[in-house]
C-alpha cells in the first residue's frame, strides 16, 4: 500500500545526472484518471510521460560554462504503479521509491576558452521522487 498521486502533485528530480550536475526545479504532474480524491483526478499510467521541466541549467566537467536542458520522467519505478487498483483500466501512480529521469540537453555546456568546445552528450540519466499531496488514501 502506498499513497496515490493526484493532479498537481510535485515531482522532484535529484541533481546528479551521471557526470552532469543539474540545477533542478520541481515539476508538476497532470492527472488524467477517471477516479478522484478530494475533487482532484488521480494520476494514472502514462501521466508521468507528460512531465517536463524546461530551461534547467547544468554543468558536466570539464564543460563548466553552464548549458540548458529539459528534465523528464523516462520510466516509473517498479513500485510506483498499482497492480490491483485501477482507474479506467490503467494502473494508478503511487509514491513508491524513485523513478528513472532523463535530462535532455537543449543548449550544451561548454569548456572555458581557449578550448570552448561544447558537451557532446545529448542526454544524461538520473532519478527523482514523487511527492504526493494526498496523505491518507493508499492503493496497491
Amino acid at each position: 500500500m502506498d499513497l496515490i498521486l493526484i493532479d498537481g502533485d510535485q515531482v522532484n528530480f535529484l541533481p546528479a545526472f551521471g557526470n552532469a550536475v543539474v540545477s533542478v526545479q520541481p515539476g508538476k504532474i497532470t492527472a488524467s484518471g477517471k477516479t478522484t480524491i478530494n475533487g482532484k483526478k488521480v494520476c494514472i499510467e502514462g501521466d508521468e510521460s507528460k512531465v517536463e521541466v524546461k530551461n534547467c541549467s547544468y554543468v558536466a566537467p570539464p564543460f563548466v560554462i553552464p548549458g540548458l536542458g529539459t528534465l523528464t520522467i523516462k520510466a516509473l519505478g517498479p513500485d510506483q504503479l498499482t497492480t490491483k487498483s485501477k482507474s479506467g483500466n490503467k494502473g494508478i501512480i503511487v509514491k513508491g521509491s524513485v523513478f528513472i529521469a532523463e535530462f535532455k540537453v537543449t543548449s550544451p555546456a561548454k569548456q572555458p576558452p581557449p578550448a570552448n568546445s561544447p558537451d557532446p552528450l545529448p542526454m544524461y540519466p538520473g532519478q527523482g521522487e514523487l511527492v504526493p499531496s494526498n496523505v491518507k488514501i493508499k492503493a496497491t
